[in-house]
């Protein structure tokens, strides 16, 4: 692979986990409407979008044979159960106003992702690696008995996402047909729900709100665009480089929730955030060293 390729790659996947670090601030758009309703949005314009784009890109064909592939589907329907609980969990923080719980949420799937690998799929840390993942539980542990509450938002936004990634690995699927499938999948039940909506008057779309009639449909294209960045960058870049480009979303996150929403920011989490940076900074520069040594191509 040329260099050119390479820093196009860069150039994806940070537009990729740039885009999902603003997404507080784009969901924060839409107070109105209920984490639900926006969630079902999501689903039924990606859907639409996806299907375009399935079109445009002559992969109608892929998409029937792994429609067909009932091993597949299989996973998918329970990969598509995490991710519209991720989507949801997520949604419900930026409107309660706990960002800062989201982003420690995405702060400790790249951890909880390693810990799923060793027990599912056998692979082994390093002693540096090690090092990093007692430091980061070490600042979850914290935040759980100092703080005086369990931030189960962070929880269930990193154990869905995380073990969604762990289930999309499993299923051997191009990430375009594979998302396709997921948002299909959900697809009946966000427009039954949407349809509910619209039928008792409960809907935020359609009515009166340009901003409402606008942004909703956009949240569906802004769902599925940072991912198909991802898989440009996937296809020109090595994993490891991946993997230490994904603390671009929460760390915009965690900035967004304290400059732009001035969430409250007491000592015990700062102490919390600050174990867990220390262990993804230790992780991270194991990544970059193990790397070094290898070409980039």
């Amino acid at each position: 692979m040329n260099l050119f390729e390479y820093r196009k790659g860069i150039i994806l996947g940070f537009f990729a986990y740039l885009i999902w670090g603003s997404f507080p601030a784009f969901f924060k758009l839409l107070p109105a409407a209920s984490p639900l309703e926006v969630v079902c949005h999501r689903i039924f314009w990606s859907a639409i979008f996806l299907l375009v784009l399935v079109v445009f890109k002559n992969r109608t064909g892929v998409l029937l044979q792994a429609i067909r592939h009932g091993k597949t589907i299989l996973t998918l329907c329970c990969s598509t159960l995490l991710i519209a609980t991720n989507w949801l969990t997520f949604l419900f923080a930026i409107q309660a106003g706990e960002v800062l719980q989201s982003s420690l949420g995405y702060f400790i799937t790249p951890l909880l992702s390693v810990l799923f690998g060793f027990i599912f799929l056998s692979e082994r840390l390093n002693r540096m690696q090690q090092v990093s993942f007692l430091f980061a539980t070490s600042g979850v542990l914290y935040i759980v008995f100092g703080y005086g509450q369990t931030p189960w938002i962070s929880f269930v936004i990193a154990a869905s996402f995380g073990l969604y990634g762990l289930l999309r690995k499993v299923a051997k699927i191009d990430a375009l047909i594979g998302l396709t499938i997921e948002t299909m999948l959900l697809v009946p039940v966000a427009a039954g729900y949407l349809y509910y909506l619209s039928y008792t008057g409960q809907s935020v779309f359609g009515g009166d709100s340009l901003r409402y009639n606008i942004l909703l449909p956009v949240s569906g294209v802004i769902t599925a665009i940072p991912l198909l960045f991802f898989i440009g960058a996937a296809k020109r870049l090595q994993l490891s480089t991946i993997g230490f480009m994904q603390y671009i979303t929460p760390s915009l996150h965690f900035i967004l929730a304290i400059i732009a929403f001035s969430e409250p920011f007491s000592r015990d989490q700062f102490l919390s955030f600050m174990l867990i940076w220390v262990g993804l900074a230790i992780y991270s520069f194991d990544i970059v060293k193990g790397s070094g040594k290898k070409s980039c191509c």
